[in-house]
């Protein structure tokens, strides 16, 4: 068999536009290493790490909890099939209806297998209500600026169009109704309906907090007709925002929501989570998978959750992250370019005021060995891991000051000062 010649990142590149199907337009560093919140790469340099591979290495890098539930697990067994039993399903599931407050769980393999089980029960759900002689459609009301996935039931209700046109036609009948709308959700909804869709922070549509009125008319709108609101928790979840699901900020419960990222701390996973009622219209045979809920990704998930609870994490994000919005503001307050800072916990938006500028703040970040991503086209996103320090914030923030200060000219700046902004981070 033929093999890369050479290990370099330009090796790499060259093999890759050969071999790989061209998906990612992939930023020119190779990574061989983490410890914590830095990432190595093969020059020896080390970056901080402020998007944890888009919110998935949330314990950061070389965790000894990860390291050491997948040696001990990959010591026993991998995979045994849904036909069997294992500890691991049972464990997890108990920790997970504990954390969420729902009953049921569904353990697949990935944020886009999780909403698209979701999508699928709530058209079980209205079809089983039907049979019971009530009235319910087909219908999912979906909001703008949405993102729940690449499935073809996922990417029919993520908003953007750039993600669903190239695949037309996706899955009929998703209505998109405006965000924080609470007219608009309401003039679009009837019992035509078996669902409304929601992220309670839209991470790819810019980090955006939805609003409390919005989802109680969602709560109450689906509680009218028996309708199940969902609240997808993919990027936001398991302890984002400083709970362990953001929709326990508005004292809401879903009938179903949907967790991953993050949940088994790099190994591929996903969980669906619903009501007993919601969970009566699966029966056996109606969904499955085969990878889902595997030994070592139970495993390593059970360390992670076990890991949040018992280092206290969930109280660190909180004050970790009311820090770094805080810094950010007074970087707003100094620079006009910055739009708006918005989040939850340490999943952290910074709107600037042109796509050109976020492109290159992004660009400078990196020179500077600091890993961000930009979103809905001007949004920074911050999704560090949940172990970054204020020590690793006031880095961030002077970097960003002084990227900043090059792309203002002097007359624009405004007077406040950052207090105890450090010169050299």
């Amino acid at each position: 068999m033929n093999s890369i010649t050479g290990s370099s990142l330009k090796d790499l590149q060259a093999a890759e536009s050969k071999l790989l199907v061209q998906t990612y337009e992939r930023y020119p560093l190779l990574f061989v290493s983490g410890e914590g919140v830095h990432l190595r790469d093969e020059h020896g340099n080390d970056y901080l790490d402020l998007l944890s591979g888009i919110g998935v290495s949330a314990l950061g890098y070389n965790h000894p909890a990860i390291t050491h539930a997948i040696a001990e697990q990959s010591s026993q067994i991998l995979h045994t099939s849904n036909l069997f039993y294992h500890r691991g399903t049972t464990e997890l599931a108990m920790r997970l209806t504990e954390i969420t407050g729902l009953d049921r769980v569904f353990l697949c393999n990935s944020g886009t297998e999780a909403w698209e089980a979701a999508l699928k029960l709530a058209r079980a759900h209205a079809g089983r209500l039907r049979a019971e002689g009530k009235q319910l459609g087909t219908k999912f009301l979906a909001i703008e600026h949405s993102f729940h996935g690449r499935t073809m039931g996922s990417v029919a209700t993520t908003h953007k169009q750039k993600y669903r046109e190239p695949f037309a036609p996706v899955m009929p009948g998703v209505e998109f109704v405006a965000f924080n709308d609470v007219a608009a959700l309401r003039g679009a909804f009837s019992t035509d309906v078996c669902a409304i869709a929601i992220e309670p922070i839209q991470g790819e549509g810019g980090i955006n907090p939805v609003s409390q009125k919005f989802l109680a008319a969602a709560r109450e709108l689906c509680d009218s007709t028996g309708a199940l609101l969902l609240l997808d928790e993919i990027q936001s979840g398991m302890g984002r925002t400083g709970k362990w699901c953001a929709y326990q900020h508005y004292g809401i419960q879903p009938d179903v929501t949907t967790l991953a990222k993050p949940l088994a701390g790099g190994i591929p996973m996903g969980a669906m989570l619903c009501t007993e009622e919601a969970a009566r219209s699966f029966t056996p045979g109606m969904h499955g998978t085969t990878f889902g809920g595997n030994p070592l990704a139970c495993a390593v998930a059970v360390a992670v959750v076990d890991e949040i609870k018992q280092s206290r994490l969930l109280d660190h994000i909180t004050s970790t992250g009311d820090y770094f919005r805080t810094r950010l503001r007074d970087l707003q307050a100094k620079y006009p370019s910055i739009v708006d800072v918005r989040g939850l916990g340490l999943m952290i938006g910074v709107e600037l005021n042109s796509d050109a500028l976020a492109k290159s703040i992004l660009a400078g970040m990196m020179d500077r060995r600091i890993l961000l991503n930009r979103t809905h086209e001007t949004v920074l996103r911050f999704l560090p891991p949940f172990l970054i320090t204020r020590e690793h914030v006031d880095q961030t923030i002077a970097a960003l000051s002084e990227l900043l200060a090059l792309h203002t000219p002097s007359n624009l700046l405004h007077s406040t000062s950052l207090a105890g902004e450090p010169i050299n981070g």
